[in-house]
């Protein structure tokens, strides 16, 4: 039923987002005509967590990543800014401040994932 996932980023500077994505992060990509880039994603999880009303339908968006200091390393490497990282338990976390768009969650979790598994 359900084929996929298509995230969209709202940005200020959508080129220069769609830059970092390209360059920084070297996401495959297709042109859908006019320099309009869609991203292939690597594979993704869903998780539903619980909240109080008034924050009820709120969403994030977090990369995942094997190795959160070396890809936190990579990026600073390339002139993008980040926080430093977290340790919530459950997994490590920083956000990555990206060129037109803003604050980018990405974190290497420690608890099981749903990554690789078939649909259902």
């Amino acid at each position: 039923m359900i084929t996929g996932v298509h995230t969209i980023l709202y940005a200020e500077d959508a080129d220069r987002v769609r830059a970092f994505l390209r360059d920084v992060l070297g996401l495959a990509h297709v042109d859908a005509g006019d320099g309009w880039l869609i991203f292939a994603a690597p594979p993704a999880e869903l998780a539903v967590h619980p909240t109080d009303a008034a924050t009820s339908g709120r969403h994030e968006l977090f990369l995942m990543c094997d190795d959160v200091e070396a890809t936190r390393a990579a990026v600073l490497a390339a002139g993008v800014e980040a926080g430093p990282v977290e340790d919530q338990g459950w997994g490590l976390i920083t956000r990555l401040q990206v060129p037109g768009l803003g604050d980018l969650g990405l974190y290497q979790p420690r608890h099981p994932t749903a990554l690789g598994l078939g649909r259902t």
